[in-house]
């Protein structure tokens, strides 16, 4: 008995670690995200997005071919098909609203957007869901607040682009969770309803001569192919994560990305951080830190995080 429990104990240990390591590869792709935007120029952010789309659903087409998933597609219900349309619409704006802050100079203030995408999906549950809050996630709340008002007051305006960033993931989430799809089902579901559009812009733009997927050298060519590949690749990778670490593990891993982000807009990109900024960004990190040890305190060991697997694999950002 002792021998059969040390095996199946060896075996968990070896899944947490291969999930720790999936996991973590994924947040760093997405990470490295906005030194791969700008290489894509000079087509615009629409036409970016648009090849994403299209070649997403390229590849999520044979993924769900290979994993069996057309039988869940052909009987989903025409109501989920409209959340599921509603939820693409989000995305999209979600990823256009990136693309544009990398390639524009606000790596920083896309960062922001995903630190503080946690807190607005904690804002979500009480006032669309009704949930309740302990007292460390209101001071949490709070604090994230008063961050945003500081960095309002030092960038001389709000920051569209974190709070869009934010806002469109936060819905989508909430829109993820009514949908009755595992994540490939309904990322894939995303892509039909997103691609036949995308690829209709894209004849457009070819055919205005507006495109850029033809002349301007098969790099540029191949680097709008690779849009595919390079959204699928991190989200498998965090769906194998998401089945075989804890939700404690994977909430901090998912910080790994917008610190890169955000180091990449500072140290590389070498955006501005005025003393006010950075107390800006202490402060949502600071409430983080608070949301995420209460986090930790109370989610028990064997919690797994097929929701927020579900809600992450389709954010493609």
């Amino acid at each position: 008995m002792n021998g059969s429990t040390q095996a199946v104990g060896r075996i968990s240990r070896r899944s947490g670690s291969q999930g720790v390591i999936f996991g973590t590869v994924a947040y760093v792709l997405w990470g490295l995200f906005p030194a791969y935007w700008p290489l894509l120029a000079p087509a615009g952010a629409i036409e970016m997005v648009a090849q994403r789309i299209a070649w997403t659903m390229v590849v999520m087409v044979a993924v769900a071919l290979l994993f069996g998933r057309w039988p869940v597609l052909r009987a989903l219900p025409a109501r989920s098909w409209l959340l599921v349309a509603l939820a693409a619409v989000l995305i999209t704006v979600n990823w256009i609203t990136y693309i544009y802050g990398v390639n524009s100079g606000h790596v920083v203030e896309t960062a922001l957007g995903y630190f503080i995408n946690p807190l607005v999906s904690v804002l979500f549950g009480v006032v669309v869901l009704r949930e309740r809050l302990r007292v460390p996630q209101y001071v949490a709340l709070g604090v994230a607040l008063l961050a945003v008002v500081v960095l309002a007051v030092d960038y001389g305006r709000v920051p569209v682009i974190s709070l869009t960033l934010a806002l469109s993931f936060g819905v989508y989430g909430l829109l993820k969770k009514t949908l009755p799809l595992d994540a490939v089902s309904g990322l894939t579901a995303e892509s039909l309803v997103l691609g036949p559009l995308a690829v209709g812009y894209l004849v457009w733009l070819g055919a205005t001569g507006a495109g850029t997927f033809t002349g301007h050298g098969l790099g540029h060519t191949l680097l709008l192919l690779s849009t595919g590949p390079v959204t699928a690749i991190p989200l498998l990778l965090f769906g194998a994560s998401a089945r075989l670490v804890p939700l404690v593990t994977l909430g901090m891993l998912q910080y790994l990305a917008p610190i890169l982000q955000f180091a990449w807009g500072v140290f590389v990109k070498h955006e501005p951080m005025p003393t006010s900024r950075w107390l800006g960004f202490g402060l949502v990190w600071l409430a983080l830190l608070v949301f995420t040890v209460d986090a930790a305190r109370r989610r028990p060991r064997r919690d797994r995080v097929p929701e927020l697997a579900e809600t992450r694999l389709g954010q493609l950002d």
